[in-house]
């Protein structure tokens, strides 16, 4: 049997939460429900959705913050709750890439067809393209799994968002202020020492000889650069399904 949808519904309102849960738990799908940002990022980390229901005001971090920083983990197909009046946002949320977006007050039998709309489309516009080889290495990006000679490579999860974003952008010099800042905050963006630090782990796991790199390449003062797959239009192949990624 196929596992249901699974669909991460964030609003800091108990009322809506219960009545988005259980309308689309009638319909089906699998549903998760957080009542802050920061609960819903921990939530995704140890079960990811197939797509997310935000609202965008919430006390803390508000709904567009937690969409970037779920989508730095991966792409997740968003729908973002906002008020009538709030115009503002929602077209700050399609800006920011937002599949979709419902006004409050709002119909349960609604946002399930909008549920179910973003989800089609988003299947649609998926291609069997997520697998990356170089020589002895393949990264899969769906599945957020490594391969050496094989053998699956164990990667604590800041090292897969590093190798994630690099291997999201094959062939193209990535520049450290921007890695910084994508993997680990603004906070850390003068923090170079600290990204020669994870990339040097990397390498020690995935290149023939980390001294001299062949996968990963370093351009001096400028940032690092992933070199172009073997064969860019790989098919997806199912059996590599399973996901082993450590926390970190």
């Amino acid at each position: 049997m196929q596992p249901q949808p699974l669909v991460l519904i964030v609003d800091d309102e108990p009322g809506i939460l219960r009545l988005i849960s259980a309308e689309l738990s009638s319909q089906g799908f699998d549903v998760v429900s957080c009542s802050s940002g920061e609960q819903a990022l921990e939530t995704a980390a140890q079960r990811w959705p197939d797509i997310a229901v935000l609202d965008i005001i919430m006390p803390g971090m508000n709904g567009l913050e937690v969409m970037t920083k779920l989508r730095a983990t991966q792409p997740l197909p968003v729908i973002l709750l906002t008020a009538k009046d709030s115009e503002a946002d929602r077209v700050r949320g399609l800006e920011m890439g937002a599949d979709d977006y419902l006004g409050k007050p709002f119909s349960p039998e609604e946002l399930t067809a909008r549920v179910r709309s973003v989800l089609r489309r988003s299947a649609s516009m998926k291609t069997p393209e997520n697998i990356l080889r170089h020589g002895n290495i393949e990264i899969d990006l769906m599945r957020r799994l490594v391969k050496r000679d094989g053998q699956i490579v164990q990667m604590s999860r800041t090292e897969w968002m590093l190798l994630q974003h690099l291997a999201m952008n094959p062939g193209k010099i990535m520049l450290n202020v921007e890695l910084l800042h994508k993997v680990w905050g603004p906070e850390y963006c003068d923090d170079l020492q600290y990204l020669r630090v994870w990339v040097s782990r990397i390498r020690r796991k995935l290149e023939d000889d980390p001294s001299n790199p062949k996968l990963l390449k370093t351009f001096q003062g400028v940032g690092y650069m992933l070199a172009p797959p073997d064969d860019p239009g790989v098919v997806f192949r199912p059996e590599d399904a399973a996901v082993h990624i450590e926390v970190a």
